[in-house]
């Protein structure tokens, strides 16, 4: 392992438009959990980084904080602050590298958040090709013939497979040199360079290829995101359900905690948290489908220091307890069973808020509402129930 300070950039700014997506890809739902999120997990797995930097857009940043919440806290540790990246990848790039120099890293690595398999071999030949060359990229030789044509298709040339590379991340740096070659480029206005190895080329630091491979592939279209899926999750996980119930009476007051969202009621509902039904029939099904009790095994109602607790300290704790089992949420579903107040006019806000508290995309949340027909306690208004079922994958 290196003994020099090694620093990692990971360039999410981009916008992903072949996908057609409503978000830019890395941020697309992938084995439950942003595309993102499986990147930062497997580079922070593959080195013990002096610090890591991502790059965003800066109306990305509501995207960005729900996939980080998805990381692990081993994961998590080294990483700043996201940059604010530019229109451009260079502008990017020299962002966070500038981001990146107070950690005074001596070796930098950039590497693409639409890459979710990098490997620690991988992340090493890249640390070593920086020590050794300044400048490195991985790439992979080609097995398809290549040809060059012109606008009409023509082929104007047949270049030899064994000089050609397909050129991958991470792309390793001395991190002045490439520090420096990014700032020169800017100040001569020498926006077209398309990675940070033709950068350091143009700079006049020449750029050496090292072995990358095969299987870090980057997510460009929608097949790739459903290869990527099937590959996280192929031959190494099972699928479970949990379910929870709860049922809270009503009291006086003037609002209800239903789902994460406020709403003004002319009665509040009784309970030694906020008595968030929703949430606490939620994190109930969670726990279930990971076999570890309900809310009063992990958060007693005997002990003082949950009385009056928001209910999204539950289901958030109840969705790490996934993540720490290195499983993912598939599915949450929750219907709720009152007369009043009409949840129609809240459903879309709790689906949101929900997703947010357990980090997962809007996608994997559902909530439904009914009435019980007049009959039983709920249906004559005396307070509010909730049966809600988890979906988990898990190792």
């Amino acid at each position: 392992m290196s003994s020099k300070k090694v620093g990692l950039l990971v360039v999410a700014g981009g916008r992903g438009v072949r996908l057609g997506a409503d978000r830019p890809k890395q941020y697309l739902s992938c084995a439950g959990r942003p595309l993102i999120a499986h990147t930062l997990e497997a580079l922070a797995a593959s080195f013990p980084f002096e610090a890591i930097i991502v790059v965003i857009r800066a109306d990305d940043r509501a995207l960005y904080d729900q996939a980080i919440g998805c990381l692990t806290a081993g994961a998590a540790k080294a990483l700043g602050l996201p940059a604010i990246g530019g229109a451009t990848r260079q502008q990017s790039v020299l962002a966070g590298l500038e981001a990146l120099a107070a950690a005074e890293p001596d070796i930098v690595l950039v590497h693409d958040a639409a890459r979710p398999f990098p490997s620690a071999d991988l992340v090493g030949r890249a640390i070593e090709a920086a020590e050794h060359h300044g400048a490195a990229a991985p790439g992979t030789a080609m097995s398809d013939t290549i040809k060059q044509v012109d606008a009409e298709g023509r082929v104007l040339a047949t270049p030899p497979r064994s000089t050609l590379r397909a050129v991958q991340t991470p792309q390793a740096f001395r991190f002045t040199l490439i520090l420096e070659a990014h700032r020169r480029a800017a100040s001569a206005g020498v926006s077209d360079l398309t990675d940070d190895v033709a950068v350091a080329d143009w700079a006049g630091a020449p750029a050496y290829v090292f072995e990358g491979d095969p299987l870090n592939v980057k997510v460009t279209t929608m097949q790739d995101l459903a290869a990527a899926e099937a590959r996280l999750t192929a031959g190494s996980s099972e699928t479970r359900v949990g379910q929870g119930f709860d049922v809270h009476a009503f009291a006086p007051g003037d609002h209800v905690w239903l789902c994460g969202l406020r709403i003004p009621h002319s009665a509040a509902l009784s309970g030694h948290s906020d008595a968030d039904v929703g949430l606490h029939a939620l994190a109930d099904a969670l726990y279930g489908a990971l076999a570890e009790g309900d809310i009063g095994q992990h958060f007693p109602p005997s002990d003082p220091q949950w009385k009056g607790t928001a209910s999204k300290v539950f289901l958030a704790h109840a969705a790490d307890r996934v993540r720490a089992r290195g499983g993912a949420i598939v599915n949450l579903d929750v219907t709720l069973i009152c007369e009043a107040p009409k949840i129609g006019p809240h459903r879309e806000p709790m689906r949101a808020r929900m997703a947010e508290i357990a980090g997962l995309d809007i996608g994997r949340v559902a909530v439904k509402a009914t009435t019980s027909e007049r009959l039983g306690f709920t249906g004559r208004g005396e307070g509010i129930a909730c049966l809600a079922t988890a979906t988990v994958r898990l190792p």
